[in-house]
């Protein structure tokens, strides 16, 4: 039976990894799974994972590395009791020779003994003190996917990996920006305070009402766009390295770990 973002909404992160692990939802996860540090994810060759790496360390803003999996090995150890990067995603965007060429749900098919599987912090793990502060988000609100910019803001490249860097935007009071930006640096690992705040223009973005990825969400009176750097970065360098294959997450849909999103290196416990 099919789960609704209502169903999963005040579940832990293992119930949530559950209901997408046995294809019963699909969908984003914002808000979803509270109190736990969501990622973004990249898998790709061992050839390529040293050059990726190195590209997520001078790159740390849009780019925080949060975890790594063994050469071949699917299972996220340091992310989770019970993590599975072949089926605990909700959504995977699939690139060959650097074209997006599909979404999917499960790529237990498409897993190599020679993949590394990589987590990279993402913005949805501060916004649930965000909203514990009385700040309303509106994507969270109306259940859509928050919105994401190509900017003008080059990477540092390293190997086959470079290109623009990816915002997220999030339409905040203008009396609060202040008390946002104070909240969200407390989460090193999820992006940390954001990049720029104002006029889109100023970083590349001709449109703020027409998203590269995502929704559209509106900025209303009394408010500011603000932008924080965002996990799908990776998936550009991905599109400029062209590998042969290349599979991330479908922006929005993340993979939900077991590390407290207030941590500053993550660390799990795991059962002897």
């Amino acid at each position: 039976m099919a789960a609704t973002y209502r169903d999963l909404k005040d579940l832990g992160a293992a119930q949530v990894r559950a209901a997408i692990r046995g294809g019963q939802y699909t969908g984003h996860t914002a808000g979803l799974g509270a109190g736990c540090l969501q990622a973004n994810v990249v898998i790709l060759s061992e050839a390529h994972a040293l050059d990726f790496m190195r590209f997520c360390q001078r790159n740390p803003k849009p780019c925080p590395l949060t975890g790594v999996s063994d050469t071949g090995n699917p299972m996220m150890q340091t992310m989770g009791q019970d993590i599975d990067i072949r089926r605990d995603v909700p959504g995977y965007n699939l690139y060959r020779d650097g074209t997006h060429s599909e979404s999917v749900t499960d790529i237990s098919d498409l897993w190599q003994d020679d993949m590394v599987a990589f987590a990279l912090g993402c913005s949805f793990t501060f916004e649930h003190a965000v909203q514990a502060a009385g700040i309303p988000l509106w994507h969270i609100q109306n259940d859509t996917t928050v919105p994401m910019f190509r900017t003008s803001i080059e990477t540092v490249p390293a190997g086959r990996f470079g290109g623009p860097m990816v915002v997220s935007m999030r339409a905040i009071p203008e009396d609060r920006v202040a008390e946002v930006t104070r909240i969200s640096r407390r989460y090193p690992l999820a992006h940390g305070g954001p990049i720029h705040v104002g006029d889109p223009g100023a970083i590349g973005i001709a449109d703020v009402a027409r998203p590269d990825w995502g929704d559209p969400a509106p900025v209303g009176a009394g408010e500011v766009p603000v932008f924080w750097a965002c996990g799908v970065t990776p998936q550009v360098a991905v599109e400029q390295a062209k590998l042969p294959l290349c599979i991330t997450h479908k922006p929005g849909h993340m993979l939900i770990t077991d590390v407290t999103e207030d941590a500053e290196v993550p660390v799990i416990r795991h059962q002897d």
